[in-house]
C-alpha cells in the first residue's frame, strides 16, 4: 500500500470519528438539559419540608387560650408565635390576621406535673412536665382536610427540682418544638 492510499483511510476514519463524536455530545448534552428540567420541574411537587403542593397562599394562627387548669402566665402566647414561625418557617405561605386560606386556632388543655418515679422515702425522684394543645384547623380551600384534634407532649426532670427557671424554659423548648411540628405535619405534610 501506498502512503497515500493509507493517509486517506486515516483522514476518513478521523472524520468520521468527529462525526460520531459530534452527535454523541448533542445527544449527552440533550439528555443533560432533559434531566435538569426534569429536576427543576420537580422540585414544585415535592419540597424537603414533605408537604407536596399546598393549595394555599396565606395561613393564620388564632391566639390560643390556656384553659388547662394550671395556668402559667405567657405560654400561650409562646406556643402561639412558635406555631406561626415553624409554618413560616417550612412553607412559602404568608401570615396573615384574618380571611387566612388556612386557619389553626384551638386552646391549651393542659399543663400537668406527675412524679413518675419514687425514692424510697416517698419522694419523687423524677417528675414529668405534660402539656396539652387541642387544635381546629380549617382549610378553605380543601374541607376534607379540616380537623379538630388533641396534641401533647412531656418533659421529664429531676424529682428535686420544680419546673421553674432553666427547667421550665427547657421544657417548655422541648415540648412546643415536638407539637408543632407534629400539627405542621398533620395538617400540610399528611404524615
Amino acid at each position: 500500500m501506498n502512503w497515500e492510499y493509507q493517509k486517506g483511510l486515516y483522514i476518513e476514519k478521523l472524520s468520521n470519528m468527529t462525526f460520531n463524536k459530534g452527535i454523541t455530545m448533542k445527544i449527552f448534552k440533550l439528555a443533560l438539559v432533559a434531566t435538569v428540567a426534569f429536576m427543576l420541574n420537580s422540585c414544585s411537587i415535592y419540597n424537603f419540608t414533605g408537604t407536596g403542593k399546598i393549595d394555599a397562599e396565606t395561613f393564620q394562627v388564632n391566639f390560643f387560650q390556656n384553659n388547662a387548669d394550671i395556668v402559667e402566665p405567657g405560654i400561650e402566647r409562646t406556643f402561639t408565635i412558635r406555631l406561626q414561625e415553624l409554618i413560616q418557617n417550612q412553607t412559602n405561605l404568608s401570615l396573615t390576621n384574618t380571611n387566612g386560606d388556612l386557619v389553626y386556632e384551638g386552646e391549651i388543655v393542659e399543663y400537668r406535673v406527675t412524679p413518675m418515679t419514687a425514692t424510697a422515702d416517698q419522694r419523687a425522684a423524677q417528675n414529668r412536665f405534660t402539656i396539652a394543645v387541642n387544635v381546629r384547623f380549617t382549610n378553605k380551600n380543601k374541607e376534607a382536610d379540616n380537623f379538630e384534634k388533641r396534641f401533647s407532649f412531656y418533659h421529664d426532670f429531676e424529682g428535686n427540682g420544680l419546673p421553674t427557671g432553666q427547667i421550665l424554659s427547657t421544657a417548655l423548648e422541648e415540648i412546643f418544638e415536638r407539637i408543632t411540628q407534629d400539627i405542621f405535619n398533620e395538617s400540610l405534610a399528611k404524615w
